[in-house]
């Protein structure tokens, strides 16, 4: 008997961007204080971008967005061992992510946290500059990776 290594689970990633250059983040409502971008996992037979648009919908409400970007590769991170033991957590080490930049097309009035299965209780902008710190430690590397490669996008337009 061998002990496998788990997978990754296939993951999108997006970093949504208002007209003044500024990202979108959510607190989470199962962890005070944990703040994070839109993400989620991919369905079998869909393509990384067609979930994160559906992410997008399911999370925020809305899907008025522009696609400028997408991570050159794919990004990994794994869960911390406390996270490991919940739920569907326990068959993944972590996270494999394709990360999406996007331009966010409609008013905040689109915003609307209340989905038929809400992740959030709370949003705002940020600069770009300040969400590393604003995340869980555990992610904080993914964080950085796509700060770095989607700066150049993340201008008022």
């Amino acid at each position: 008997m061998t002990d496998a290594p788990l997978p990754y689970r296939r993951n999108v990633g997006i970093m949504l961007l208002n007209r003044a250059g500024l990202a979108w983040v959510g607190r989470r409502k199962d962890t005070p204080d944990a703040w994070q971008m839109p993400q989620g996992g991919i369905d079998p037979g869909e393509d990384p971008r067609t979930a994160a648009l559906r992410e997008l919908e399911e999370e925020i409400g809305t899907a008025r967005v522009a696609v400028l970007g997408e991570t050159a590769g794919w990004l990994r991170y794994e869960f911390p061992p406390e996270l490991q033991r919940k739920g569907w957590m326990k068959r993944f080490a972590g996270q494999e992510q394709k990360w999406f930049c996007c331009r966010f097309l409609g008013r905040d009035a689109d915003i609307n946290l209340e989905t038929e299965h809400p992740e959030f209780d709370a949003w705002r902008w940020v600069p770009v500059e300040d969400l590393v710190g604003l995340i869980v430690p555990f992610k904080r590397a993914i964080y950085e990776s796509v700060v770095a490669e989607f700066r150049p996008l993340a201008i008022p337009g």
